[in-house]
């Protein structure tokens, strides 16, 4: 594996809460080894990060800096960063057709309720973020202790999708 970080994306319908979740979540865990970006196959017009989720990030000691919900269209033009894993993380962007993401990068899909639906009082809904957030962490801890041999190329699409099976 070369010294360069593997870029990750993780796409969900909106971009508000659980790629921004994971994003956050890989960017803290990942060192220089993983560079994370979330997207969203449609994200509403104005769509701002869930306010729950960002402060489940915060109390967890996770930097919210620069998170942005964003539309996947983004990481399809010619001069986004390249990508070398691209995650769905619900059900709704698992069926969707993706655009064409250049290189060929290996796709897996953990899915993952959305913490945002549902009615609950305040502290459940904060607990269902934060239940979120564990559960990508002990993926995400899986996959960045990973031997550089399974981060191949030849063997990402195979090892991230042994991954949704774990945890």
């Amino acid at each position: 594996m070369s010294d360069k970080a593997l870029n990750v994306l993780f796409l969900c319908t909106h971009n508000s809460a659980r790629s921004i979740l994971a994003e956050a979540t890989l960017n803290h865990i990942g060192g220089a080894k993983f560079k994370a970006y979330s997207a969203g196959s449609s994200p509403r017009d104005n769509q701002q990060p869930n306010p729950l989720g960002l402060q489940v990030l915060k109390n967890a000691g996770i930097s919210t800096e620069g998170l942005r919900s964003k539309s996947w269209d983004e990481f399809s033009k010619p001069d986004a960063p390249h990508m070398d894993l691209v995650i769905t993380v619900c059900d709704n962007a698992a069926g969707e057709v993706c655009p064409y993401w250049p290189g060929q990068p290996a796709t897996a899909h953990w899915g993952y309720p959305d913490p945002s639906e549902g009615d609950g009082t305040e502290a459940q809904k904060l607990e269902a973020f934060r239940q979120t957030l564990l559960a990508f962490k002990r993926r995400l801890d899986l996959l960045t202790s990973l031997p550089a041999d399974k981060l191949e190329k030849t063997m990402l699409q195979h090892t991230a999708r042994d991954l949704a099976k774990e945890a």
